[in-house]
């Protein structure tokens, strides 16, 4: 809810959040959902609404957005200048909004138990990164509640100047509890970062991070990630769905290829679909279960995202996320730290949502000329989709959100 609303009085059956939707999926009644529109009269009451499926008409609207696009796209001759430097396109970005434009992610301790566990005062050593840290939204919350003397806490950004913001916070030189060092680094390099080694990270944070890479950057950006944790460790992923109420409102001379953009400050942003991003990190695509919606009510909490492509000016505050979670496709899910068994292989793929780069790797062999392993390097813990309705009451206005997020496990080899 926005600061300078109040409560409304109006009869939609709500309750406040007090569990997460990404949850152990073995669970017989897992918890589940946030705010659900059961009667259309009550739309205005909250600032948002979840679980909610396409408005009537929302196919006509996306084909003639994406019609429109398509009709203007990038020129090829301006494409390479948007991909050439990336990293300089964000200190751009830093440098106008500083560490005004993203609100503190604390919603994230209750999307992701699995952070709170690491801040606990008997956790035992554990390792925390974030990638695409940006001003440490995300990082400094977690440094906050943190109990966890032996917690390491690792942010980095391919921009300097988000991790000066991060290095100038008084929390960076002043820590509680634990520790946390920053540094520059590209997920898609052929380097490791800085103060790291190989195969110690226990969680590594993802937050709006693979959207903002070129397609034929992502497979070595997942390889990067199963190099740094640990085997059993999680990556925590949240990004943006296809067509997305900010992917619809791109006007002409912003498609750098489909599902593929360049904003008004010059950075990228792509939407994916469910099977992209499992297709990434296990080499097969989502289960059919993820797909599926889900209508249970559970309780609702105050902190929540705003939207991460939106102006400080018009960022809304919405409810919290609560994407559809899956069933795990292996037998068993082993608890944190314990070897993971691979998932077996799910229905064949529909290539015409998928990125053509992931539809060759798709029809690859998941093993090399070598011998070695391509994929499975990943489980799928939890993979959903977060279809959010947000409402500017004082505009009354209705926004049509999707996002994505998942926790993908790496295996045991």
């Amino acid at each position: 809810m926005a600061d300078n609303q109040q409560p409304s009085d109006s009869p939609a059956r709500t309750q406040s959040r007090k569990a997460s939707s990404v949850h152990d999926v073995t669970a017989e009644k897992p918890p589940f959902g946030a705010r659900f529109l059961t009667d259309e009269n009550d739309v205005w009451s909250q600032n948002a609404w979840d679980h909610v499926p396409p408005p009537e008409g929302q196919e006509e609207i996306i084909a003639a957005s994406l019609a429109r696009q398509k009709a203007a796209p990038v020129p090829e001759e301006d494409k390479l200048k948007y991909n050439e430097k990336p990293a300089k396109n964000w200190d751009n970005f830093y440098k106008a909004n500083a560490d005004n434009f993203f609100r503190n992610r604390k919603w994230l301790h209750l999307e992701f138990p699995e952070l709170v566990k690491a801040t606990e005062f008997e956790a035992g050593p554990m390792t925390v990164a974030e990638i695409g840290c940006g001003a440490g939204n995300a990082v400094f919350p977690l440094l906050s509640a943190n109990k966890n003397p032996e917690l390491k806490l690792h942010a980095f950004d391919y921009s300097s100047h988000a991790v000066k913001l991060v290095q100038t916070n008084p929390l960076y030189s002043s820590p509680p509890v634990g520790s946390i060092q920053a540094g520059v680094w590209d997920l898609t390099s052929f380097s490791p970062p800085p103060n790291v080694e190989p195969g110690s990270v226990d969680i590594i944070l993802l937050i709006f991070v693979m959207s903002a890479l070129h397609p034929h950057e992502w497979q070595n950006a997942i390889s990067n990630l199963h190099k740094l944790l640990k085997p059993g460790g999680l990556v925590l992923l949240r990004d943006y769905g296809r067509h997305d109420m900010a992917q619809l409102r791109f006007k002409g001379g912003r498609l750098l290829e489909d599902n593929f953009y360049i904003r008004g400050d010059k950075t990228r942003v792509y939407f994916f679909e469910l099977d992209e991003l499992a297709l990434l990190f296990t080499g097969s695509p989502a289960p059919q279960a993820s797909k599926e919606a889900k209508t249970e009510v559970i309780e609702e909490y105050e902190d929540a995202p705003g939207t991460e492509d939106a102006t400080p000016a018009h960022t809304p505050d919405p409810s919290r996320m609560s994407p559809s979670p899956i069933p795990q496709t292996t037998d068993k899910i082993p608890l944190a730290g314990s070897p993971v068994s691979r998932p077996r292989s799910p229905s064949p793929l529909p290539f015409s949502r998928i990125h053509p780069i992931l539809q060759q790797q798709s029809t690859e062999a998941n093993f090399g000329a070598g011998g070695e392993l391509r994929h499975p390097l990943f489980s799928i813990e939890q993979l959903g989709i977060d279809r959010r309705l947000l409402v500017n009451r004082k505009r009354q206005l209705k926004m049509y959100r999707i996002w994505m997020q998942g926790m993908f496990r790496k295996l045991v080899l």
